[in-house]
């Protein structure tokens, strides 16, 4: 016998003994039975539902009992399909548990949410209580304040308007001593007349305005070399502001320009024209109450 004819027969024999045997390949069935059973031990059931996971976990193994022993036979097969259905059920109990255990801890979480949002509406509509309380107290107490504050103003213009002219203008409120009455020809030294008039204007002004910013202006004719009047000026109005101060006027909120000759309110041709742009300006601004 020739050496190929002896490798044909035991090729021929091998063959033989693997169809007797049948296939070694585990049915689908056994497949799905061991991943769903692999499912189910890793997920919720190893911690809910450990008692229906063993159940899954001897149908499982007596599948692969009757497959290590009978092969792919129908039996494998209805085994392993058994022990599917148990990992499933197994999946399903866990899952079941996981969510009632979520819908108990909502509803305790809804409960305690609910009192806790009634205790916090309780509080909020005490506070609210307590504010609109506070806020009518506040509103009738600056309504009183309010009141002092305007009749104590209507009081301190009807005292300037008694020792000086008194005008609303854009600017604010413009009050206008007559140059004459504060000072001596080309002096810039309050009269003493003057300042007694002067503390009257800072009573009022601290009485009735008491936070608004001030700005006094120094006007001259036009006799004379114009930067001579608005230096002459400046140096009037720098002494009306010193005695406005000095009777406690507010020194940060007022301050003194010299306007000299630039803006004449008569004509500078006659007498009485010039006395009257000879003048002090007082301006109370708007804007503070």
């Amino acid at each position: 016998m020739s050496v190929r004819t002896t490798l044909s027969l035991v090729s021929l024999s091998l063959l033989t003994a693997a169809v007797g045997c049948g296939s070694t390949l585990p049915p689908k069935e056994l497949v799905d039975a061991r991943a769903a059973y692999q499912s189910a031990s890793k997920g919720a059931a190893a911690q809910q539902a450990p008692a229906e996971l063993h159940v899954a976990k001897q149908s499982l193994d007596q599948a692969e009992r009757s497959f290590n022993d009978e092969g792919d036979a129908p039996q494998t097969k209805d085994y392993a399909y058994i022990a599917i259905r148990k990992a499933q059920l197994a999946d399903a109990s866990a899952n079941t548990l996981v969510a009632q255990k979520e819908k108990e801890a909502a509803e305790r979480e809804a409960a305690n949410l609910t009192s806790d949002q009634l205790r916090s509406a309780q509080k909020e509509l005490s506070s609210t209580k307590q504010n609109l309380e506070k806020t009518q107290d506040q509103l009738a107490a600056e309504k009183i304040a309010r009141e002092a504050a305007e009749k104590k103003a209507a009081q301190a213009l009807a005292d300037l308007q008694k020792i000086a002219a008194v005008k609303q203008e854009s600017r604010g409120m413009v009050i206008t001593l007559s140059g004459s009455v504060l000072f001596a020809s080309n002096e810039s030294t309050l009269l003493p007349a003057a300042m007694v008039k002067l503390n009257d204007v800072a009573d009022a002004l601290i009485k009735g305005n008491p936070d608004s910013n001030i700005v006094v202006e120094g006007h001259t004719d036009s006799q004379g070399k114009r930067d001579y009047n608005v230096e002459l000026g400046k140096k009037r109005a720098d002494a009306v502001r010193d005695q406005l101060v000095a009777r406690g006027v507010a020194a940060d909120r007022i301050k003194s320009v010299g306007i000299g000759p630039d803006r004449p309110v008569a004509d500078n041709k006659t007498a009485e024209g010039r006395a009257n742009n000879r003048r002090v300006e007082i301006i109370v601004e708007p804007g503070k109450h």
